[in-house]
Protein backbone atom coordinates (compact mmCIF):
# COMPACT_ATOMS: atom_id res chain seq x y z
CA UNK A 1 0.00 0.00 0.00
CA UNK A 2 1.25 3.69 -0.81
CA UNK A 3 1.86 5.72 2.72
CA UNK A 4 -0.18 8.94 3.12
CA UNK A 5 0.30 11.48 5.81
CA UNK A 6 -2.49 14.41 6.23
CA UNK A 7 -1.76 17.65 8.38
CA UNK A 8 -3.28 20.87 8.88
CA UNK A 9 -6.42 19.81 10.69
CA UNK A 10 -7.17 21.92 14.08
CA UNK A 11 -9.56 23.65 16.05
CA UNK A 12 -11.36 26.80 13.50
CA UNK A 13 -14.30 29.14 14.71
CA UNK A 14 -17.26 29.02 12.49
CA UNK A 15 -17.41 30.73 9.29
CA UNK A 16 -13.34 30.17 9.54
CA UNK A 17 -10.57 28.24 7.14
CA UNK A 18 -8.38 25.52 7.10
CA UNK A 19 -5.58 23.82 4.34
CA UNK A 20 -5.81 20.02 5.17
CA UNK A 21 -2.45 18.74 3.03
CA UNK A 22 -2.08 14.96 1.77
CA UNK A 23 1.43 14.22 1.21
CA UNK A 24 2.39 10.84 -0.35
CA UNK A 25 6.34 9.49 -0.57
CA UNK A 26 7.76 6.88 -2.32
CA UNK A 27 5.10 6.95 -5.34
CA UNK A 28 4.31 9.87 -7.87
CA UNK A 29 0.67 11.51 -6.84
CA UNK A 30 -0.17 12.50 -10.22
CA UNK A 31 -0.78 9.34 -11.58
CA UNK A 32 -3.13 8.62 -8.75
CA UNK A 33 -6.59 9.96 -8.23
CA UNK A 34 -6.99 11.89 -4.05
CA UNK A 35 -9.98 11.67 -2.56
CA UNK A 36 -10.91 13.53 0.97
CA UNK A 37 -13.59 11.98 2.64
CA UNK A 38 -14.51 12.72 6.48
CA UNK A 39 -16.22 10.64 9.96
CA UNK A 40 -17.80 12.54 12.23
CA UNK A 41 -19.07 11.09 15.39
CA UNK A 42 -21.46 8.12 15.61
CA UNK A 43 -21.83 8.62 11.50
CA UNK A 44 -20.65 6.93 8.60
CA UNK A 45 -17.57 7.88 6.55
CA UNK A 46 -18.67 10.34 3.78
CA UNK A 47 -16.95 11.70 0.58
CA UNK A 48 -15.63 15.14 0.30
CA UNK A 49 -13.59 15.77 -2.85
CA UNK A 50 -11.56 14.11 -5.48
CA UNK A 51 -9.14 15.01 -7.71
CA UNK A 52 -8.83 12.63 -10.76
CA UNK A 53 -4.98 11.39 -11.49
CA UNK A 54 -3.13 13.30 -15.16
CA UNK A 55 -5.08 16.57 -14.37
CA UNK A 56 -8.81 14.94 -15.79
CA UNK A 57 -10.42 17.29 -13.21
CA UNK A 58 -12.46 17.50 -9.54
CA UNK A 59 -15.72 16.65 -7.67
CA UNK A 60 -17.50 18.03 -4.83
CA UNK A 61 -19.46 16.78 -2.88
CA UNK A 62 -22.63 18.48 -2.51
CA UNK A 63 -22.26 19.29 1.39
CA UNK A 64 -18.84 21.55 0.51
CA UNK A 65 -19.88 22.67 -3.28
CA UNK A 66 -18.75 26.65 -3.24
CA UNK A 67 -16.75 26.11 -0.13
CA UNK A 68 -13.73 23.92 -0.44
CA UNK A 69 -11.16 23.81 -3.31
CA UNK A 70 -9.05 20.55 -4.27
CA UNK A 71 -5.94 20.84 -5.81
CA UNK A 72 -2.55 19.57 -6.31
CA UNK A 73 1.18 20.29 -6.37
CA UNK A 74 3.14 18.14 -8.24
CA UNK A 75 6.68 19.51 -7.21
CA UNK A 76 5.74 18.89 -3.76
CA UNK A 77 4.08 15.65 -4.09
CA UNK A 78 0.80 17.02 -1.96
CA UNK A 79 -2.69 17.21 -2.75
CA UNK A 80 -4.60 19.92 -0.56
CA UNK A 81 -8.30 20.57 0.14
CA UNK A 82 -9.11 24.25 1.28
CA UNK A 83 -11.62 25.01 3.43
CA UNK A 84 -13.23 27.84 3.85
CA UNK A 85 -16.63 29.10 5.31
CA UNK A 86 -16.42 25.91 8.27
CA UNK A 87 -19.62 24.99 9.48
CA UNK A 88 -19.89 23.10 12.74
CA UNK A 89 -21.38 20.23 11.11
CA UNK A 90 -17.59 20.26 9.26
CA UNK A 91 -16.02 18.55 12.11
CA UNK A 92 -15.07 15.36 11.58
CA UNK A 93 -11.63 13.42 11.04
CA UNK A 94 -10.60 13.62 7.38
CA UNK A 95 -8.74 11.07 5.56
CA UNK A 96 -7.11 11.83 2.25
CA UNK A 97 -7.24 8.05 0.21
CA UNK A 98 -5.52 7.35 -3.17
CA UNK A 99 -6.37 5.00 -6.49
CA UNK A 100 -4.07 4.43 -9.73
CA UNK A 101 -5.66 6.14 -12.87
CA UNK A 102 -9.18 7.12 -11.88
CA UNK A 103 -11.34 9.72 -13.18
CA UNK A 104 -13.63 11.45 -10.42
CA UNK A 105 -17.14 12.03 -11.30
CA UNK A 106 -20.54 11.60 -9.56
CA UNK A 107 -19.69 7.70 -9.20
CA UNK A 108 -16.76 8.23 -6.82
CA UNK A 109 -16.97 5.29 -4.43
CA UNK A 110 -15.18 5.21 -0.95
CA UNK A 111 -14.23 1.45 -1.54
CA UNK A 112 -12.89 2.54 -5.12
CA UNK A 113 -9.48 3.73 -3.28
CA UNK A 114 -6.97 1.48 -1.87
CA UNK A 115 -4.38 2.94 0.12
CA UNK A 116 -5.53 5.76 3.01
CA UNK A 117 -4.05 7.84 5.51
CA UNK A 118 -4.26 7.46 9.29
CA UNK A 119 -6.50 11.37 9.23
CA UNK A 120 -6.70 14.70 11.22
CA UNK A 121 -8.96 15.94 12.91
CA UNK A 122 -11.08 19.33 11.95
CA UNK A 123 -12.89 20.83 14.81
CA UNK A 124 -15.50 24.22 13.92
CA UNK A 125 -16.94 25.52 17.20
CA UNK A 126 -16.85 28.55 19.12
Amino acid sequence: QLQLVESGGGLVQPGGSLRLSCAASEFTLDSYAIGWFRQAPGKEREGVSCISSSDRGTYYFDSVKGRFTISRDNAKNTVYLQMNSLKPEDTAVYYCAAVWDYYCSAYVRERDFDSWGQGTQVTVSS
